[in-house]
């Protein structure tokens, strides 16, 4: 083999490598997404349209992030959040422009699902924090979505 062959084979299997690298960052967001979505089953059958846009990303234990979604009043609303790490302890809030608590008591976390229920009193922005308590993980992929009727 050439010397000019060797340097191509290995810039080769270098950019093989990357691609492989970035499709499995890409799916760890799916895979959340997939872990929110699952999350949503129940409540489709009790009549939530689950809209097609979602949010995702990751984060470090302790870490949040704030995600402002205009809210009707009339309506309701449940955000699901999910993650493919299994052992991770998320969270999900609603609050209103005015930064008090607006969800309802009826949300639940368990394992890497957690859920986020509010009835609007007003039509305004709402802000959903979305949160890693803890996880074995250095950055842990997280999804958002969320439905109404």
């Amino acid at each position: 083999m050439t010397p000019f062959v060797k340097i191509l084979f290995g810039q080769v299997i270098l950019l093989a490598m990357l691609g492989l690298f970035r499709l499995t960052a890409f799916a760890s967001v799916d895979d959340a997404q997939t872990f929110a979505l699952q999350a949503a089953e129940p409540y489709v059958k009790q009549g939530f349209q689950v809209r097609e846009d979602y949010w995702g990303g990751d984060l470090g234990s302790g870490e949040k992030k704030a995600v402002r979604q205009q809210l009707f009043k009339g309506n309701e609303y449940w955000f699901w959040l999910g993650t493919e790490v299994e052992r991770a302890k998320i969270s999900v809030h609603i609050y209103d422009s005015d930064g008090k608590l607006a969800e309802d008591p009826d949300g639940w976390e368990k394992g890497h699902f957690a859920a986020a229920h509010v009835i609007p009193k007003t039509t305004g922005s709402y802000f959903i924090i979305v949160s890693v308590e803890d996880s074995p993980e250095e950055r842990t992929h997280w999804a958002l979505v969320y439905g109404f009727r």
